[in-house]
């Protein structure tokens, strides 16, 4: 089993930058693919940045201000934001799938087996 606790986000104006951590514990060996997903009001629950093996995944609408990274020895996901708009308001989920994934499965929900409990991110004009 995989447990996965996000952390960092928050209310922060347009423009502004913020850091999402996700913590993973349990039987991390298991994990091949790790994401970011947001989610809101009203919305379905979208892809935002993965990594599988050693590919990066981004959407075309978040390139340039979200970058995504691994710390392998803290086993700890982290997704930078840079020039926050409001339409980056959401809860913020990290997941974690047992399979390698690539398009277009990465940017689906189904195949992941784990997911944290989400962080709200709020962005005010």
């Amino acid at each position: 089993q995989v447990q996965l606790v996000e952390s960092g986000g928050g209310l922060v104006q347009a423009g502004g930058s913020l850091r999402l951590s996700c913590a993973a514990t349990g039987r991390t060996f298991s994990v091949y693919t790790r994401a970011w997903f947001r989610q809101a009001p009203g919305k379905e629950r979208e892809f935002v940045a993965g990594v599988s093996g050693r590919l990066t995944y981004n959407t075309d609408s978040v390139k340039g201000r979200f970058t995504i990274s691994m710390d392998n020895a803290e086993n700890t996901l982290y997704l930078q934001i840079n020039s926050l708009k409001p339409e980056d308001t959401a809860v913020y989920y990290c997941a974690a799938g047992s399979s390698l994934m690539s398009r277009p499965t990465i940017f689906g929900t189904r195949l992941y087996d784990y997911w944290g409990q989400g962080t709200q991110v709020t962005v005010s004009s």
